[in-house]
């Protein structure tokens, strides 16, 4: 059975110039335990449909089921079944690791022993022991997308969107949440829904991939299976055999660690 399917999802909006179809009917499906790369150019409708995914958007169009729960009729049963870590983190500077992490805990009902051991625990996978005491403020760039991650692992989703999760990392640091990413899903059977623009890191990490452009899928497939079907020795050069455009520019500079 599929942790994530979508039948015709589309969203379309409403601008002073006319309707503006985003997303024009998205079919997926994700199997548990998948690591899925969602890939597509600038303006593919990847974002809106990952916010739709995420119900921070609400579909104009079809239906979708997310970890066993109706999207648009049950929002509140999939947020809780789901972990969203977006581009950029909304943490308090003033607020230490630990605080953060708790009050997050919390808020997903966790009790205040629960959401103290959790946090330990956490803060042992991702090498945050030694920073729980430091205010976020107070954190580089790579410590900060760990923290990230963590908030979204706190209450054990079944499924984790990743939204460009290593866009500014060192190579290091982009190595060692591959790594994780691994055992989330070998070690705890989570599922990954993995947008990112970096083509390396998709074709290295994802199980299969889903290339979107002009608001619908237009490839799907293993990395190795893309490749071949298109004749291509990389990645790169099948996403442009299939978009004709190739992935936005991402910012290359290292974030300190």
């Amino acid at each position: 059975m599929a942790i994530i399917s979508t039948a015709g999802l589309a969203r379309t909006f409403q601008t002073r110039n006319g309707p503006v179809a985003a997303v024009r009917g998205i079919d997926l499906t994700v199997a548990p335990g998948e690591i899925l790369g969602f890939l597509g150019p600038n303006g593919a409708g990847k974002t809106t449909t990952l916010r739709m995914l995420t119900t921070l958007l609400a579909p104009t169009g079809g239906a979708a089921t997310v970890a066993g729960h109706n999207l648009v009729a049950d929002p509140a049963a999939v947020r809780q079944k789901i972990g969203y870590v977006a581009q950029s983190g909304g943490v308090d500077p003033s607020e230490t690791v630990r605080s953060e992490l708790i009050a997050q805990a919390r808020l997903y009902r966790l009790t205040k022993a629960e959401a103290a051991a959790r946090t330990e625990e956490l803060a042992r996978d991702l090498g945050l022991t030694e920073l729980l005491e430091r205010r976020t403020a107070a954190l580089s760039g790579g410590q900060r997308r760990r923290l990230d991650i963590a908030m979204g692992l706190l209450h054990r989703p079944a499924v984790l969107f990743l939204d460009e999760p290593t866009t500014g990392l060192d190579p290091g640091s982009r190595a060692d949440l591959w790594a994780l990413v691994r055992r989330l899903r070998d070690d705890h059977g989570t599922t990954v829904f993995l947008t990112t623009h970096y083509l390396d890191e998709a074709d290295a990490l994802a199980d299969r991939l889903v290339v979107v452009d002009e608001g619908a899928v237009v490839a799907d497939g293993a990395p190795a299976e893309l490749k071949e079907r298109h004749g291509c020795d990389t990645l790169q050069d099948a996403f442009l055999a299939i978009t004709g455009r190739g992935p936005a520019p991402v910012d290359t500079a290292p974030v300190a660690v």
